[in-house]
């Protein structure tokens, strides 16, 4: 049990903590210690960034890696550096997309890749191997979708298409279109 004197000592404890708060709140010294968050700025970054998708069966659908991510909490996007997906397709190789940089958006259904953009998928039996050169690509890794507006170059050697404007699938069945202005240059084997 507490003597008289232990409770008045909590009781002047308590009475000092009060005034110290209410002392500080008067003098605004908390108010100072504050430093205003710039809009956009970042609440969380990574070097070496994965990110993986299954699918129902639970096998690997996508991969997302980077060398640098960063997160900004204002808007939910994540911003990355060299970017690299991986779309996995049974029936073929899988489509490898590298950019220079990419913002991911918040629920995580648009890519955008800006800079030099390529794709590319090796060949095997009966597939033949392609390259796609082309910039500002937006992808839909939910859908395995992917679209440009602006110029894109297709090689499968020994030929080579170019052309404005492109959409791409990269799961069965494999949809590529160029838009337009398209241009070839073909090979007879």
């Amino acid at each position: 049990m507490m003597t008289l004197k232990e409770k008045y000592s909590y009781f002047y404890l308590v009475i000092i903590a009060a005034v110290s708060w209410s002392l500080v709140k008067l003098t605004g010294l908390e108010e100072a210690n504050r430093v205003p968050v710039p809009p956009h700025s970042p609440d969380y970054f990574s070097k070496g960034y994965v990110k993986w998708e299954m699918n129902d069966l639970g096998l690997l659908k996508s991969k997302l890696t980077a060398d640098e991510m960063i997160h900004y909490s204002d808007d939910g996007t994540t911003h990355t550096l060299n970017p690299l997906m991986v779309f996995q397709n049974s029936k073929t190789p899988p489509w490898i997309i590298k950019s220079e940089t990419g913002i991911l958006s918040a629920d995580g259904k648009d890519l955008l890749l800006s800079g030099k953009v390529s794709i590319d998928r090796s060949g095997a039996d009966g597939v033949r191997e392609l390259k796609i050169n082309t910039s500002n690509l937006k992808v839909k890794p939910e859908t395995s979708h992917a679209e440009t507006d602006q110029w894109a170059e297709l090689i499968s050697l020994p030929n080579r298409t170019t052309g404005t404007g492109m959409k791409l699938v990269f799961v069965e069945p494999i949809y590529l279109k160029l838009l337009k202005g398209v241009k070839g240059k073909y090979e007879k084997n």
